[in-house]
């Protein structure tokens, strides 16, 4: 077995240890009580992150033989992730614009002066 190949084996399960620590800070910002945020873009974001564990799954037990996994499905998940991604920002600048700060500098908060 040639290094790129164990690599690409490897690589999955690397992936999913990863996404646990992702997965972590996702829950730890949606239980932040703040008022003021807005989050409907980071749950876009999630989504996409859920689709893509569901897609390291897929590619695991491929990999191992326990299912045959169409050429097809790869694909189609990794469209949906683009797509949820896009979506995201989409929704992200149309809140902005509705604040009416796209283009604009934000303010610089500073120390108060002595």
């Amino acid at each position: 077995m040639a290094i790129a190949e164990c690599i690409g084996i490897a690589a999955s399960y690397y992936n999913l240890a990863l996404v646990v620590i992702v997965v972590t800070l996702f829950v730890k910002l949606f239980t932040i009580k703040n008022a003021q945020r807005f989050l409907v873009p980071w749950k876009f974001i999630f989504g996409a992150l859920c689709v893509y564990i569901v897609e390291e799954i897929v590619t695991v037990l491929d990999g191992l033989k326990v299912i045959v996994a169409p050429k097809l499905v790869f694909p189609i998940l990794e469209m949906i992730i683009i797509s949820l991604f896009i979506y995201a920002l989409l929704v992200q600048v149309e809140h902005l614009k509705s604040r009416q700060v796209v283009g604009q500098a934000a303010p610089i908060k500073r120390g108060k002066k002595k």
